[in-house]
Formats: C-alpha cells, structure tokens, sequence
C-alpha cells in the first residue's frame, strides 16, 4: 500500500514493509548486518506521523543522539518537517531530559554529571577519608571498584554475589567494596552530582515511585521505538517496560549477533527475553544485506552459525560477484605488519583510496607494530578507539571550570581546579572545599575567603576574576569555553610537554561548542555523548585522505571497501581472559562477525603463527577458534612470507597451510589421526600438519597445543 507521498511497496523490500507497517503492539525486528535497519526506523517514523499521529508521541530511542537527529532529518525529507519534532535521543539525554523536570521528587532539583574518570577520583578521595590500607587489604584500581559498583547496578546483582561470579579473586573484599559503594552514593547525593548509572537508576526509581509521572510519560509517548536493542543494559530494557507495559506500542530493532557491549553493561538476554516480556510480539527478520558481497556474507554467516544462542538467520545480497575472503598466515606480528603495508600501498595504486580501507583489531595495542610500519612508508592514519576526547586531562580541566561555575556543589570539580594552581596541594584544596561545604556552596563564598587569605593563596584570585567573567549574562556558550581556555592556556603550557597539541583539542572544543544554547546543555552533552576525535599523527592531520585504523567495538556501524582483521590468534582475537568464560567466548565471537561484516568488497583476516610472552618470550599461536576450519571453503589461504618475497599463490598453498603429511628428516612419515605420547603433555592426536615442521594436536588434557615436531622423537609415535 502507498500513499500519496512514499511508495512504500517500491522503496523496501518484503520484510522491511511489514515491520513499517506495524501499527499497534509489540514488536522485534531481527535486524542482520546492513540489512537496512535504520532505513525501516525512518520509514516507520514518517508512516506513523503520515498517519495523523502527533510526532512528539513518538520516542525514538538511539545509542547517540546524531543517529536520532539523522533518522529525524531522513524522515523529514521523506514526508515533511513534521518528522522533526519527535522526541528522539539516547537512554541517558531522555533520563537527564525528565530528571532536569522532576528531578526535585527524589532530592536532586540540580545536578552535575561527571564520567568515569571522576568517579575513579571520588572512590580514591572515600578510601583516604576511611583511612584504608590499599595495599594491605590489596584493593583493586579506583577504576576496578568502579566498573564493580557499576555492574552490580547493571545486573541488578548484590556485590558479593557480582564478585563471586565476575572478579573470584576479589571474593574477600566483598564488605570493604559493598562499604565504598555506600559511601560512594552518599557522596553524590550530598554534593548534588550523577554519574551515568545515576540517570537511569534515578529514572527507574522516579517510575516506580510515582505512578502519576509514569503514566503522564506513558501517555506522552504511545509509540516507542528502541534502537541497537542488543546493547540495551538491564535498566535500560526495564525503563523501556516500565514506559510501554500500558499501550504495548513498542518496537525494538536489533541484532543479537552484534551485542558486544557487556563491558559497558549490555546485556545480551534482553533481546533474547524480549518475546517472553511480551509474548505476542511480532518478530520480522531482515536477511538482504546491502553491504557486502556473497563470498563475504557466506563466511560470516558461518562464523555466526556456531554461536550457541542466536535468532537463526542467514544474510543474502542481491549483487553479483565477488571475491573470497583471505586468510592471510603471517609467522610473527612484524612480518602482519609489513605485509598490511605493502597490500595498502598496492590496493591504492589500484586507485582504491585509503578513506576506504580500515584495519580492525581486538584491543587498542594490537595496531602499535603495524603503526611504525605505516609511519615508515608515509601512510597517513587516524586511530579509533582506546583513550576517548573528553577523557583527556586538559578537557576535562577545562570543563571542572565551567562545572564548578554551573554547580558550585561540585567537590570533584572544585578539587581539580584548585590543584592546577602553583602551591596548592591536596591539604590546600581540602581546606577551600572545607571552608565552602561549612555553609551552602557558592561562588560568592569562594570570593569571601580569597579575601581572607594572605601570601600564596592570593592565587586564587586570578580565579575568582574568571568567575566574575564568566557571571556576565550576554556571554555564549562558546565565549565561556574561550574565557576558560585562555585562564587555563598557562597552566596547561607549563602541565604538559606536548601542550601545543593540546591547544588544538581546547580550539576544536571551542568549535565544537559553538551551537549550543546553554552551558547545561553543553556540559550534559560532553559527559554523556563527547565528540570523537582520532588520533594521528600531527604529520597526517591536514591530509584529505587517510587510513582508518580501529578497535572493533569503535568500529560498529561503519563500513569500508576493504577490510583487514589482526591478530587473529587464539589468545588475541579471542582474548586471552574470554577463553575461560562461555559467555565471554560468545560475545568474542560476534565481536569477530561484527569485524568481518564491516567489509564491503575486501576482506583479509591475518593470523601471526607466534607471538611475544612477557614470561616464555615467543610462543606459537593456535588460529583463532572463530574462523579454524574456514579455510578453502570459505576462505583462500595466503602466506605472507610467500606473497612479500614473489611465490605464486598456488605454490603458496601447495606448499604452505593444511599439509596431508610430513616426511622427516628420519625418514618417518606423519599425518593426521596419528597419535602421540609426549613426556610433558600426555597422550595426542594429530589434528593437522602444518609447515615448518609443526602439527597441531589435541591433548587428552591440555587441549589443542601447536607443537615442534623435532622435538617428538621416533618412538614416541604410538601409531
């Protein structure tokens, strides 16, 4: 059915009409990798407005609030302005929308937010006012304590229990760590501060608590539509039930094998359990991906096949053509490294451009060899992932200013303004905070005892002149950020070596800032949706053209042309620590499904055969588990070695990977399904020969161990 204005029947395919043309009722749509999940959000949004309903009855619930600001532009230009008025954001700029409007209910009529990097700094300022021994009672990182308390509340599990399940060797200091998670939430409520966990704790408490509020809200919004459910965290899914359970006009889209966000708190039961909340839900699956090449789909349907838990689905293109993907066998990471370079520099004289090729990694260091190979070949690269925008030092000093201004409650803030300054130290700064929680905080106070103060304190000054810059009225936001930066620009000169770079990021800040209406609004943005910014190397910051180099989990969403995939090691990609969890395993594996389908034309997995030990040094690396056994079928084999010094590809296989048998120098002849008694790890059997003399073989005991066959002698061979 069309109307005037889409023709709906000629612009989707068969499933993504029937999920835009559900009414009324729950609903999950299983939404593959580019199948065109955001296309079926945008066309559901302009079909429902088109229908007669009011636009801001329609909550629209994203992961960043530029997916919601784009799906509500694309859905405008499909129907009409309209569509701009929906009320769309993340979880978080919806719970701090309606706490800054109810907030006074539960006793936080105003607020700060800080991140993760001050909540570590309130745990550290509780464990020295307690006067605990860290390292007698060998307390984890304030970061560690932190991520417990907060998956605790994710999971909605008791401390104990959480550390009994995910941090066992931390099980003792079940009381000590439930006694910082008291004290930390008695912190922030007297000094009127939320940390992300806060805003949905808070707007799950308001809920409950007021029944009124909670159907004024449900009645506000009759239909919801939730995005990216599969990195939904527990809070999250029950706000959601809590806000839909009345009218029931709730549609989630997601995919389960791309939920790879536990270590921020998803949880992946919730799109799994949806149907069990709501058990008439309509469930639509979306299979046509729009992305990639067959060969490409067909492996990482594979991949995702031996998931244990997953909605069965199997993605399919219409295009025609492609390559297989290549498993690319490299001996060590120098020799990954130099063979990356050396393709990149041939696939650009190809004419593919660098913006469209991305290499891919499991944890942020991996890239560290294959970056010195780049920078020596004039390669220029940005790099996503690890060390966040916001989370700088020099950021968030910058914003302590204007928070201290908004919020003089914030001890955190106060804190680390004042140590910034020449002869303040920690006793110096407790004194100020001292003197200012003695009565209600405020600027006002601060000024006062400036002026009581003689010799090195006279400082401060300068700082209480800012304030009273910052207290004129006609200033914009982005005239408070340049009053700040040019109080701080000192400081931070004489703070860091590399200040010059630093400068840059409080320039683009200014920037970035400058279409905000309200310091609120800009503080709240920064906390809980900063902008991203790469990191390259300063030679390569003007050039239009460069490399992507990315963690995974930064590169969800995303896709290129060419795609390479490292470490693909057992160890590496699966992590060494997810080896011995399932659940772990699992994710691991959509964390590689979600890699590989980021490619549209190209893509190489490359597995290094050996690795550095802190401890053994260089150790041979098992394949990764996720993609052993794909080789041939669904993947060419290619060894580096082979391509970087001139063998053919057919002599590379011949010679190289998946050898039937091997003839030693003895004489003695060994293949697969022979057995072994080695003197250090038992009984084996051989699984596959490989090159340079070493078999892969399974051990009774000790699992699959890559091992030199020089070292077996003759008679240990049973068969």
């Amino acid at each position: 059915m069309s109307s005037p204005f889409i023709d709906y029947e000629k612009e989707l395919n068969e499933a993504q009409y029937e999920a835009v043309f559900i009414d009324e009722g729950p609903a999950m749509v299983i939404a593959g990798a580019g199948s065109g999940k955001t296309r079926t959000l945008v066309y559901r949004v302009a079909r429902l407005v088109e229908t007669g309903i009011d636009p801001e009855s329609i909550l629209l619930l994203t992961f960043t609030r530029k997916a919601a600001a784009e799906m509500m532009d694309r859905a405008s230009q499909l129907l009409d302005v309209r569509c701009r008025s929906v009320s769309g954001g993340t979880f978080h700029s919806i719970a701090n929308y309606i706490l800054r409007k109810y907030g006074d209910l539960i006793d936080y009529p105003n607020y700060s937010i800080i991140d993760r990097g001050d909540c570590g700094e309130v745990i550290g300022y509780i464990i020295g006012e307690l006067g605990i021994k860290r390292k007698e009672l060998k307390l984890p990182r304030n970061s560690t304590i932190i991520d417990i308390i907060s998956k605790s509340i994710n999971k909605s599990l008791e401390i104990a229990d959480l550390l009994e399940i995910y941090y066992p060797h931390l099980s003792d200091l079940a009381p000590v760590i439930g006694e910082l998670a008291l004290r930390y939430e008695k912190y922030k409520k007297e000094r009127k501060v939320m940390d992300y966990d806060d805003l949905l704790v808070n707007l799950k408490t308001l809920l409950i608590e007021f029944p009124g509020v909670r159907q004024f809200l449900s009645n506000k919004y009759r239909y919801i539509m939730v995005d990216e459910y599969q990195d939904t965290n527990r809070l999250q899914a029950e706000i959601v039930k809590l806000l839909g359970e009345d009218h029931r006009n709730v549609m989630v889209v997601g995919d389960d094998s791309q939920s790879i966000y536990s270590f921020r708190g998803a949880d992946f039961r919730n799109i799994m359990d949806f149907p069990g909340i709501f058990p008439d839900a309509k469930i639509i699956k979306l299979e046509e991906n729009f992305r990639s090449t067959q060969p490409i789909l067909k492996l990482t349907n594979a991949i995702i096949s031996r998931a244990r838990q997953k909605y069965t689905k199997c993605l399919f293109t219409k295009r025609k053509g492609g390559v297989l993907p290549k498993l690319v066998i490299a001996w060590n990471e120098s020799e990954q490294s130099e063979w990356i370079t050396k393709k990149i520099l041939s696939l650009t004289s190809e004419g593919i451009n660098l913006k469209n090729i991305a290499v891919l990694f499991r944890s942020s260091f991996h890239s560290f060899d294959l970056e010195v190979q780049l920078a020596k070949h004039g390669i220029p690269f940005a790099k996503y992932g690890g060390l966040k925008f916001a989370e700088a030092a020099h950021i968030k000093d910058l914003l302590a200013h204007l928070r201290v201004f908004l919020n003089p409650h914030d001890h955190l803030s106060w804190n680390r303004i004042l140590k910034l300054l020449p002869g303040i130290g920690q006793a110096t700064a407790n004194k100020v905070t001292n003197w200012l929680d003695s009565d209600i905080p405020s600027l006002d106070r601060f000024s006062e005892y400036v002026k009581t103060q003689k010799g090195t304190m006279k400082i401060l000054n300068e700082l209480v002149n800012l304030f009273d810059k910052l207290s004129d009225p006609s200033l914009e936001v982005k005239d408070l950020v340049e009053e700040v930066r040019k109080y701080y620009e000192p400081i931070m000169t004489n703070k860091f070596d590399d200040y010059p770079k630093r400068l840059r990021d409080l320039e683009y800040l200014q920037e970035w800032c400058a279409p905000f209406q309200s310091l609120e609004q800009f503080l709240t943005d920064m906390a809980l949706e900063p902008p991203e910014v790469s990191r390259a190397p300063s030679d390569f910051a003007e050039r239009p053209d460069f490399l992507t180099l990315s963690t995974i989990h930064s590169a969800k969403g995303l896709e290129w042309k060419v795609v390479f995939v490292i470490h693909a090691a057992d160890g590496y990609f699966p992590s060494r620590h997810s080896l011995y969890r399932e659940d772990d395993l699992e994710e691991e594996r959509r964390l590689m499904y979600v890699a590989c389908t980021r490619a549209k034309e190209q893509l190489f997995i490359v597995y290094p055969e050996t690795g550095k030990d802190s401890y053994y040094g260089q150790v041979t690396l098992e394949m990764s588990q996720f993609i052993r056994g794909f080789e041939g079928e669904f993947t060419d084999v290619v060894r580096a070695r082979n391509e970087l010094y001139g063998k053919s590809y057919s002599e590379t296989v011949s010679s190289g990977y998946g050898l039937e048998s091997l003839r030693t120098g003895r004489g003695f002849t060994i293949k697969a399904g022979d057995v072994l008694k080695h003197p250090d790890l038992g009984m084996g059997v051989v699984l596959e020969i490989m090159n340079h003399n070493k078999a892969r073989v399974f051990f009774k005991k000790r699992g699959i161990r890559t091992i030199d066959l020089k070292s077996v002698k003759d008679g240990q061979w049973v068969v």
